[in-house]
């Protein structure tokens, strides 16, 4: 028997703000979060811009002395993490402990740590690397560090799907959730991946825009001058929780989570199945586990990367699976103004994704001047759309050919 599945607290870190509401905020007034790189020297990189998270008082969530044994993506995960529990309101009342679980995952997880333990390792030896060189690094810490801040003893787990990371966490968490092997989870993603070896890795696949002269307009979803995503940092987290336990105890129900679906291209290491079918499977997919047919979405917050073959191969699968319809629905990228976080971008869209659900609202997909011949869909270019929105999608796609779609729908008390 599956239980039904809610949403009670959301947490977000992105270029575009500090917080779920400011982040939200700024997407929908359609502002880019993206800038030149300065945190390391990029002269000699093809690319020097992306996307950072704007400066915030880390001081009110971690302590210093534990922020030093965090790699960025775990300081960015824990904030958002603490920021949606605050906002569920789940530990003034908490339930048993012990029913409690968290997945959050990154993609690339503490790159700026390794790169920096390496420099040690060459310029003053193995001796000196530091013994919190690998608990500050790994990958499931976000969740280690969460468990131990409030004591939760259920399932602990850290999914690593490249760009589906968060996507995946949020989708198998839930499932743990209807299954009955929790009641509430906290689910997300982060990153921290604006590095020197990143940057460089990256651009040299010729995956990255190059546009360095005009970094606010280089996420160009759909538009025919796309030319590469934009690498930025961030952190989504989202607390699920069990419909009835979350009633029992009065909390605010943003929407219930009604479908996850994940399928795989198994064609090729970094780009999509032809025609999108890989991503096409992963939607019909969510859509039956809703048991939803597909005129009753509303709104999808897109992939969008802004890549030549990844946009046209998103645009060909909604095609496939909402047939006519998808010329009904609102498609969106906020890529498009916070750049691609990698394994927190799944996470950071389904909290948008959320608020879209409550404001009735599609954000916009700016710099879409000049959309390509087979992109034809309505991409909510430059502008926020008003409209009534009951039910809306994420998609996530990611190398090695990992697809994630989840599906919120409004809550009917």
């Amino acid at each position: 028997m599956t239980r039904r599945v809610v949403v009670t607290g959301l947490g977000m870190l992105s270029p575009l703000g500090v917080d779920t509401e400011t982040s939200w905020a700024s997407a929908v007034a359609g502002r880019s979060g993206i800038s030149p790189i300065t945190s390391f020297d990029t002269e000699g990189y093809a690319v020097r811009f992306g996307g950072r998270v704007p400066d915030f008082d880390l001081d009110a969530y971690v302590t210093k002395k534990e922020a030093r044994r965090m790699d960025g993506f775990i300081q960015h995960g824990l904030v958002a993490s603490i920021q949606a529990v605050e906002d569920s309101g789940l530990m003034t009342s908490p339930p048993s402990l012990d029913r409690v679980g968290v997945a959050f995952g990154s993609g690339i997880g503490g790159i700026v740590t390794i790169e920096t333990c390496h420099e040690v390792v060459l310029s003053r030896g193995p001796q000196k690397v530091s013994p919190f060189f690998v608990p500050s690094s790994i990958i499931n810490m976000v969740a280690g560090h969460l468990s131990i801040k409030y004591g939760l003893q259920g399932p602990n787990l850290a999914i690593t799907t490249a760009c589906t990371t968060g996507t995946h966490n949020i989708g198998l968490a839930a499932r743990l959730i209807s299954y009955g092997d929790a009641d509430v989870m906290i689910a997300g993603g982060s990153e921290k991946s604006t590095s020197p070896t990143t940057m460089a890795g990256f651009a040299s696949m010729k995956a990255l825009s190059t546009r360095n002269e005009d970094p606010t307009a280089a996420s160009r979803p759909w538009d025919r001058h796309r030319d590469g995503f934009v690498l930025s940092d961030g952190a989504g987290a989202i607390v699920l929780e069990e419909l009835e336990l979350a009633k029992a105890r009065g909390a605010e129900i943003y929407c219930e989570l009604v479908g996850f679906g994940m399928s795989a291209d198994a064609s090729h290491m970094t780009s999509p199945a032809e025609n999108g079918a890989g991503a096409a499977r992963a939607m019909q997919a969510a859509l039956k586990d809703a048991a939803l047919n597909p005129e009753s979405v509303d709104y999808i917050n897109a992939h969008g990367t802004s890549t030549p073959l990844g946009d046209v191969a998103e645009t060909e699968a909604i095609k496939q699976v909402f047939q006519d319809h998808a010329y009904q629905l609102s498609v969106s990228s906020t890529k498009s103004m916070m750049g691609h976080a990698l394994g927190a971008a799944g996470a950071i869209e389904a909290v948008v994704t959320i608020k879209a659900l409550q404001n009735n609202t599609a954000p916009p997909t700016i710099n879409l001047d000049d959309p390509s011949d087979d992109c034809d869909l309505n991409y909510v270019a430059h502008s926020a759309q008003a409209q009534d929105i009951k039910v809306a999608l994420s998609n996530s796609f990611g190398f090695g050919g990992t697809n994630g779609t989840v599906i919120f729908k409004s809550f009917d008390k």
